[in-house]
């Protein structure tokens, strides 16, 4: 089978959010690979500097929930790049517990980040890609976009606010040529889940971040004028 592909990845003006690990270093170092400008961006400084330096793009330490560092985290993309035209929406965090055993603390910080965060870097993405008349834009979510379970309340609800976003700019930005996607993965093997304490079982069989960045460049690839709003990813066989 010959696959086409459309879109001039060496035109490509790359912003990752929680770019320091996981499913955004992934993302970052598949684009770069395959001939796109990338910045990477994260909270801690010295994560940052070395995702840079190890993929030779350039780099900005910015706390996503913070307007002023969204704000300036796009300013410096477009002094270094000379533009942007894809921002890879991905910083996000996760905190499990029973309803009763959840702080409003924890829910708090949650949506600081998956709800807030995403929704400042889209809102600057936005006033860049408007009078550019083009732009993409990736949401990345989870199955927990879809559907809830136990002791998921602070995670699973800023998910599905996430898919609530993308909807809405899908529907607002179309129009201006910018396209609004989202991917869902499934369990992935990533520091995130070692930070929110989750046991990890049959670890060979469950996504990798690449499978998802794998994900992310096809999505991307297509022409211009079509795109794939949201794609699920799941493991085919976790038992």
């Amino acid at each position: 089978m010959k696959f086409v592909i459309e879109m001039n990845f060496k035109e490509a003006k790359v912003i990752v959010t929680g770019a320091t690990g996981g499913i955004g270093y992934e993302i970052a170092r598949t684009l770069r690979d395959i001939g796109a400008t990338v910045i990477v961006s994260g909270r801690n400084a010295a994560k940052v500097r070395f995702a840079a330096d190890e993929f030779g793009v350039y780099g900005c330490t910015a706390d996503v929930s913070n307007e002023t560092a969204i704000t300036e985290l796009f300013s410096l993309a477009v002094e270094q790049m000379g533009s942007a035209n894809v921002l890879i929406n991905n910083a996000g965090i996760g905190i499990f517990a029973a309803l009763t055993d959840t702080p409003v603390a924890d829910f708090q910080e949650v949506w600081e980040i998956n709800v807030k965060g995403l929704f400042l870097a889209g809102k600057e993405a936005a006033k860049y890609f408007i009078p550019q008349n083009y732009g993409n834009i990736f949401n990345i979510g989870s199955t927990a976009s879809l559907r809830g379970y136990a002791n998921g309340s602070a995670y699973v609800a800023s998910k599905f606010a996430v898919s609530g976003l993308t909807d809405c700019w899908r529907a607002e930005l179309r129009s201006h040529n910018i396209r609004a996607m989202q991917i869902n993965p499934s369990d992935v093997i990533t520091d995130f889940v070692a930070k929110a304490r989750m046991e990890i079982k049959n670890e060979d069989r469950k996504l990798k971040p690449a499978d998802v960045a794998q994900i992310a460049a096809a999505m991307l690839s297509m022409n211009d004028i079509c795109f794939i709003p949201d794609a699920s990813l799941w493991a085919t066989n976790t038992w």
